[in-house]
């Protein structure tokens, strides 16, 4: 079987990081193009040493979608592909239309909550609804689905109208971590849990990553941590990534006078070096060095993982968290509570920062629940998201459909 997978960029993000980890690891049975529209290449060196064929089709950064359907379109008749697989909404309407026109079935991928509740209140104006209509005008195309989530697939199905029994849907997954330190005993057994427990003097590390978008709700934590230092005036939080909100952020930090124990220090090309037991202190340390934001020092390692969005597709970031086994407080949004539960991490009401403040007091005053819960979402991770397994699934996915449009033809 030979697949052409399409899309929009190379950038160091969800989605295409998930494309590099799967597709790396399939077998010999799949031949493998993966094409890419635009001038973003962050990812291209780690595509290339895991032995993926890139095809860059340079198209101006923004649309241009006649050109790249052209260029596309090309490339389908020299390669001729069994099947396109498209992820990301420019390069989904620009196969769709490849696809329509070649005749070579298209399989399509949700991995955005782009029309849920909270996704619709975000995106105003009349560009969002040209988005929308083009994506629901074309949504026919694509012979099959794989989503990220269930979630994900119920929004799609009411919002563009697909059809549920040609959605597929396999996690998101990560590598299990090989080596954690141990540092604390939790539990009655004396097995030992992956987090490090706080300090007598009371000190206790927030930590969390992603874009710095509104949507990711940093502001949510950074509110909730200026409730949470009132009385434990030694933590800190930390938000690893860059985005267009950076500044927003800073200001709100600025603002609440916690520029001494809230820090941005930019991005970390490898997060969950951070969330293992112990942390990795000489990472840190780099990441500090490249964007300082305060003169009395930074965490050395961290105790317990936010994860606060509003919406998203199937988050990497907290099953990288699962993964490492540190606590985690996420909110509770549709698709983070189909990685997470109250068995094995702490949950608060999306967008309720007074909520959230909660739990992370609660998170300070119980190291040794918390450490149980971490070592539980570990379990959970390894069970469900081995990033091993989920390749094999969405392999098996792939030859399932395949088959299956070989037999309807």
């Amino acid at each position: 079987m030979k697949i052409i997978f399409t899309q929009d960029a190379l950038i160091n993000a969800g989605a295409e990081k998930s494309h590099l980890e799967i597709l790396s690891r399939f077998s010999k049975d799949v031949e493998i193009l993966f094409v890419y529209f635009y001038p973003r290449h962050e990812l291209r060196e780690k595509y290339e040493r895991a032995g993926i064929r890139l095809i860059f089709l340079d198209i101006p950064e923004s649309y241009h979608f006649p050109l790249a359907v052209s260029r596309l379109l090309k490339l389908i008749q020299r390669e001729k592909p069994d099947l396109l697989i498209s992820s990301l909404w420019r390069a989904d309407i620009v196969s769709r239309i490849a696809s329509k026109i070649s005749g070579v079935p298209l399989v399509g991928t949700l991995v955005n909550d782009s029309y849920g509740t909270f996704a619709w209140k975000d995106k105003k104006g009349l560009k969002y609804k040209l988005v929308y209509w083009l994506d629901r005008l074309t949504a026919g195309i694509p012979k099959h689905w794989i989503s990220n989530a269930n979630a994900l697939a119920d929004s799609h199905v009411k919002a563009l109208g697909l059809d549920p029994k040609k959605i597929s849907v396999v996690y998101r997954g990560r590598e299990v971590p090989l080596i954690f330190p141990k540092s604390l005993d939790c539990s009655d057994d004396k097995q030992d849990c992956l987090v490090v427990p706080p300090r007598n003097d009371g000190q206790f590390n927030f930590i969390s990553y992603g874009r710095l978008l509104e949507r990711k709700g940093f502001q949510n934590a950074i509110n909730a941590f200026s409730i949470v230092v009132e009385k434990y005036p030694n933590c800190s939080l930390t938000i690893f990534g860059e985005g267009p909100f950076r500044s927003e952020f800073e200001k709100l930090i600025q603002d609440l006078n916690l520029k001494d124990s809230i820090f941005l220090p930019g991005k970390i090309p490898n997060p969950i070096d951070l969330l293992s037991s112990g942390g990795n202190s000489s990472v840190i340390d780099q990441n500090f060095q490249e964007h300082p934001t305060s003169d009395i020092g930074h965490p050395t390692s961290f105790n317990c993982f936010l994860f606060p969005s509003w919406y998203e597709g199937f988050s990497g970031a907290l099953v990288e968290a699962m993964m490492a086994g540190i606590p985690i407080i996420a909110s509770n949004i549709s698709m983070n509570l189909e990685a997470v539960s109250t068995k094995n991490a702490l949950i608060f009401e999306v967008q309720n920062s007074e909520h959230l403040a909660n739990q992370m007091v609660f998170a300070i005053e119980n190291p040794v629940h918390m450490a149980e819960l971490g070592k539980k979402a570990k379990e959970e991770a390894i069970t469900r998201f081995d990033i091993e397994k989920i390749a094999v699934q969405y392999e098996q996915t792939l030859h399932k459909i395949y088959q299956n449009l070989r037999s309807e033809a």
